[in-house]
Parts: structure tokens; sequence; C-alpha cells
């Protein structure tokens, strides 16, 4: 831990796509996910002969990093993948529940050390409540954020 922070390193792999669909890059998410990346995001950018495109990054651990490597290759129009060792300085992460109107909701608590920092609602505990008492999600959500920040120290 440094400064009460916890770090590790990872591997980030990005290539730049300007001949993919919307459709294509889903699936392609779904299955980096489903083969181990941390996280997935595609951002916008603009390429040689003012071709608009997107730049396709994942986070992974090193045991899944040539698995994902051979989905971006195998299943997008890339013909390379850039391949970075990134360090990360984050929140060690811990998961509770509140209790709210409409049952029972998990919530993620990022520490910094014994300081809790970060609460924050999880998206599969507030949908299916939701689900279950007919609310909608944003309301559910609001109610869960309400209880989680009397959990946070917020300094």
């Amino acid at each position: 831990m440094k400064g009460g922070f916890e770090t590790d390193e990872v591997f980030r792999l990005e290539t730049n796509l300007d001949d993919c669909t919307a459709e294509l890059l889903g699936v392609v998410m779904e299955r980096l996910f489903g083969a181990g990346a941390l996280d997935v995001w595609f951002t916008p950018i603009q390429m040689k002969k003012n071709r608009p495109a997107v730049m396709l990054s994942a986070l992974c651990e090193e045991a899944a990093r040539d698995a994902l490597a051979e989905i971006i290759l195998s299943e997008t129009t890339s013909f390379g993948i850039r391949i970075d060792r990134v360090r990360r300085l984050k929140l060690a992460r811990r998961m509770t529940t509140v209790a709210t109107e409409f049952g029972e909701i998990s919530v993620k608590l990022g520490l910094k050390g014994d300081q809790v920092i970060q609460a924050t609602p999880e998206f599969e505990s507030v949908k299916a409540a939701a689900e279950r008492t007919g609310q909608a999600f944003r309301i559910v959500y609001e109610a869960a954020a309400r209880e989680a920040s009397e959990i946070a120290t917020f300094n």
C-alpha cells in the first residue's frame, strides 16, 4: 500500500479500428469480459484520411493477456495491438448491504486504509430490486445511494 492506497500492475491492450460495426464491437466487448478483461472501453478517434474511428482498449491481468489479444486479432479488423504494462493506484474494495424501502441493496465500498472514500450501489442488486418491486431503476438507485452515503466519510 502506498499512502493508504493499493497498487498493482495490469496490461493495457489497444487497437484503432475504422471499419468495425457497432454490433461487432459490442460482441467483442462481451467476449473480452468473458475472457478475463478487468475493463473494456471505446474512445472515439480520428484516423488517417480523416476517417472517424474508435480505439478499443482493455485492461487485464497477465494471465488473460494472450487470450484477449487473440480475441481482438481474430474477431475485429485489427492488424495489430499495442500492449503496455500499467501501474494502478486504487482503493481497496469491500461489499456490504444497505436497507432501503425496496429491500436490501448491495453496495461496493472503496477504502483508503480503514476510511471509506466511496460507497456505490451495485447495478445488478439495484436492477433486481427495481424488477421485484416494480419501481424505476433510478428511484431504487437513488434510495440506495442515500443510504450508502451514510457509510462513506468522503474526506
